[in-house]
């Protein structure tokens, strides 16, 4: 008899018992969020009878419930879909903390009928149980239509508790090593991305943009005068002008640019697919929105005005290499400034005026 058979013959309790250790054992042997999860709902669904399990997460700042392992629906269905805070079932428990099972939904005003629109699903029956740690709400496990109620709650509801503790604990290593990675790789004054990140992060686009072949700008950033403000307003005031700048220079664009906090005053942007004319069209606006936007309105003091220099060279264009692309963005920014600050210039600009 082969494993898989006997593990078909096996009790249900016996089957139960050794999906703990199974998952148990792979929590401490990987990091990996989506294996662990995974294998959790796969265990899940060996030994409680239903039609649909399904793992959702609970976004921290949001509320919303989003899917994150589906099982018994085909996931392409739910890939993109979210659940505003607090909304069905599953919304109403990640709120709650607390465990919940409706035998019928049809007579439930929590239950929220979307879902089963999007699947073309009958829910008849919701259970769902929170993925808790010290307290915080990380996720929920809803499972769908069971079968046999009363051996599930005698049975079967005591191992789930303890596979859904051990879900919330792959949760939060996995959010705890997201929060190192993201330390590692921004600026702690403006949140913005580090120009270590800056590195690894272009030499990662330059080899897409070859192989897609599309352009891509790289601008230099350089505060005009901002020795002015933190001699007048001090160095936290002026780190703080420094945050809202990135924030500022951050709402002028689109989600896909990229803005860094490159050193001192100095910012760097990345516009993917993004040619010359684009490139300074979004400079411009950049300029003119630090132009237009008065900083530390929070502070007693009058709020402070600020300018900004900006140049910027294409790929592949002006250059191929991170280094070069770099170099000639700083270039084109130095030649704004002595131009009187203030201004975007375009290294091919700059090189025009040099022949």
């Amino acid at each position: 008899m082969g494993p898989l058979a006997e593990e078909m013959n096996q009790p249900l309790e016996s089957k139960a018992l050794l999906a703990c250790l199974e998952v148990g054992k792979t929590l401490t042997s990987t990091l990996d969020l989506n294996e662990i999860l995974q294998l959790i709902m796969e265990k899940i669904s060996s030994f409680v009878a239903a039609e649909h399990w399904s793992l959702l997460l609970r976004n921290e700042e949001s509320g919303e419930l989003s899917f994150k392992i589906i099982v018994g629906i085909d996931k392409e269905f739910l890939s993109d879909v979210t659940i505003e805070k607090g909304r069905g079932i599953a919304g109403y428990v990640a709120e709650s903390g607390e465990s919940l099972f409706v035998p019928s939904v049809k007579n439930d005003p929590r239950f929220f009928p979307g879902i089963d629109a999007v699947t073309g699903f009958e829910t008849r029956s919701a259970f769902c149980l929170p993925l808790c740690i010290h307290g915080k709400v990380l996720g929920v496990i809803e499972i769908l239509n069971l079968e046999d109620v009363k051996i599930f709650k005698e049975l079967h509801l005591p191992i789930l508790t303890l596979l859904a503790d051990y879900a919330a604990i792959a949760i939060r290593n996995a959010q705890f090593l997201d929060h190192i990675r993201l330390l590692s790789i921004t600026d702690e004054y403006t949140g913005l991305y580090n120009a270590r990140y800056m590195h690894e992060l272009l030499e990662k686009m330059l080899h897409a943009l070859h192989t897609e072949n599309k352009k891509a700008a790289v601008v230099f950033m350089d505060m005009d005068h901002f020795k002015t403000v933190v001699d007048t307003r001090g160095h936290l005031m002026g780190s703080e002008v420094l945050r809202e700048v990135g924030q500022t220079v951050k709402a002028a664009l689109s989600k896909k640019d990229i803005v860094i906090k490159y050193g001192g005053d100095e910012y760097v942007m990345i516009f993917p697919d993004c040619n010359r004319i684009d490139a300074h069209e979004k400079c411009t606006k950049i300029l003119n929105a630090i132009r237009r936007t008065p900083f530390l309105q929070s502070d007693p003091q009058p709020p402070v005005h600020v300018t900004a220099s900006l140049g910027f060279a294409i790929y592949p264009d002006d250059a191929v290499t991170r280094k070069q692309l770099l170099l000639l963005a700083d270039q084109a920014m130095y030649k704004a400034k002595k131009r009187g600050k203030n201004s975007v210039v375009s290294w091919a600009e700059e090189g025009n005026e040099n022949a």
